[in-house]
């Protein structure tokens, strides 16, 4: 059962997130200093560094829930579906399942918000990148072993993974640019770029 400390302390936590992120998109990120988000929720600046490494950690920590969830729901997808399919319907309940993941810390449009941060900024671009590359490569070991192949002598699971990673930069940065920002809009994006991935890897790997 949670105690009533530990829960002051995912209090604090969370008041320090989203502070941070209220600040990196009103006054930029490079402008806003820990001392600023340390100030602005009344606690020290050591307090913060004993939630966060440092303002990186804390400008991408929503993020990292968000694929924490998508990391999940690929594992839980019924092993009847293609490994696109399945990738397809992950993305997709992350984006209708998003408030349920990430409310009760921050809201939806504060998040969505941090997107365009991120892709301005290129010290979190830079991290957001390194980010996605292992996560990649946790995705091709999660299709290899749910297809029965070999992530090391088959390369269907790190080529899928690959195209469904350039189709998801090209919707966030086609989105970021654009002029309509709301979840939506995310969302239709991505529904639009993935139904033009090629079949050869849309089909199940099983029958060949």
């Amino acid at each position: 059962m949670e105690t009533l400390r530990e829960r002051k302390k995912q209090r604090t936590r969370e008041a320090l997130l989203r502070t941070a992120l209220e600040l990196f998109t009103t006054q930029g990120y490079e402008s806003t200093t820990v001392d600023d988000i340390a100030a602005a929720v009344d606690v020290s600046q050591r307090t913060f560094f004993r939630y966060f490494a440092g303002k990186e950690e804390a400008a991408l920590a929503v993020e990292d829930m968000t694929v924490a969830h998508f990391v999940r729901t690929v594992r839980g997808r019924p092993p009847h579906e293609t490994p696109m399919e399945a990738l397809r319907q992950s993305v997709l309940e992350g984006w209708d399942t998003l408030n349920d993941v990430i409310e009760s810390v921050v809201p939806v449009e504060l998040y969505l918000r941090m997107y365009q941060v991120v892709e301005s900024t290129p010290v979190l671009l830079a991290a957001h990148l390194r980010k996605s590359v292992e996560i990649e490569e946790t995705i091709a070991h999660i299709l290899a072993e749910r297809e029965g192949v070999d992530v090391d002598t088959d390369p269907r699971p790190r080529l899928a993974v690959a195209v469904f990673g350039g189709v998801m930069r090209l919707t966030e940065r086609q989105w970021s640019s654009g002029g309509d920002f709301s979840l939506d809009a995310m969302r239709a994006l991505t529904v639009s770029y993935l139904e033009q991935v090629d079949s050869t890897l849309s089909e199940s790997w099983r029958t060949r």
